[in-house]
């Protein structure tokens, strides 16, 4: 299964003056309004739930384009369901996370009383892998705009038709000095990383992340990294075994295990690796009979 799509055309690559002139743009707007109440935080949650759900068929169109080929279906569940879920959990409970927090006083400084006022921190930095385009770019996102944050998103140069999307859908939704999309190749993704952010969250591989703490260290931005790894799936002896090997399989091959918390090996008791491997093999087939022609499972 294959979209044979023609490459799009080279497109323009912000500058590293460009980025920085955004960055003070949208810092500027935050120093204006660095406060924002619950509700207009919540009216952008609220937008950006609308721009996902109404354009959901686009995006999943676009990212099955990049890849090769992606089912519908699992890029409605598993990145613009579970963003819209994030999204819902943040209405839910974004109020409360803005309420001052008491704690407790050493004796020696009483009768003072000290509470934690959570505060936005300002302008924040997104970097967005290529294997969740959406979620990965929409799930900081939702945080930033949930504290009452300003972003900039770095989208993945190997998915240029989701991130060209994503970022057009973005400018209808917000503006610019609010919530922006930046797209371009590597060498943008460094360059960006070296921008003096309040906050830079990043998601790729461990490679790349301590490239991108080395810049962000110039500017002593606080840096949050979500890295790549090995992922081992444990099989006890007491184990459910057959909803165990179900579950690791259904694991592996969600977007054909690009995936940060796929299993990647199995550690489990001498002596039961034969029936793992025939459940697992049953297990599979099950999930996506006749793979080369079965539209449900990921090519890339």
């Amino acid at each position: 299964m294959k979209n044979d799509l023609p490459e799009l055309a080279p497109q323009a690559q912000p500058s590293i003056d460009a980025m920085s002139a955004l960055l003070r743009d949208q810092r500027a707007a935050y120093l204006r309004a660095p406060y924002p109440a619950w509700d207009t935080r919540a009216k952008h949650l609220r937008a950006l739930r609308t721009m996902l759900i109404d354009h959901a068929d686009e995006l999943a169109a676009a990212i099955s384009a990049d890849f090769g080929h992606r089912s519908k279906q699992e890029v409605l569940l598993a990145e613009i369901w579970m963003a819209k879920e994030e999204i819902d959990d943040a209405l839910r409970h974004g109020k409360r996370w803005m309420k001052p927090i008491r704690k407790p006083m050493n004796k020696w400084l009483r009768p003072a009383r000290a509470k934690v006022m959570p505060q936005p921190l300002g302008v924040v930095g997104i970097v967005a892998p290529w294997n969740y385009p959406v979620l990965l770019a929409a799930g900081p996102l939702i945080c930033a705009l949930a504290a009452g944050n300003r972003a900039m998103i770095k989208m993945s140069e190997l998915t240029p038709r989701t991130s060209a999307l994503f970022e057009q859908l973005i400018a209808k939704t917000f503006s610019r000095d609010h919530v922006a999309v930046v797209s371009g190749d590597a060498q943008i993704g460094a360059a960006f990383s070296t921008l003096p952010f309040d906050h830079l969250l990043f998601t790729g591989s461990t490679h790349v992340g301590r490239h991108v703490m080395r810049a962000a260290a110039d500017n002593l931005t606080p840096v949050t990294l979500e890295l790549g790894g090995k992922s081992p799936a444990i099989i006890g002896p007491n184990a459910r075994f057959d909803a165990a090997v179900d579950a690791i399989v259904a694991g592996k091959t969600l977007n054909a295990g690009q995936t940060c918390i796929a299993p990647d090996y199995v550690l489990l008791p001498r002596g039961m690796e034969a029936a793992f491997i025939e459940r697992a093999r049953a297990r599979f087939a099950k999930l996506y009979p006749d793979l080369p022609n079965n539209g449900d499972y990921t090519t890339i």
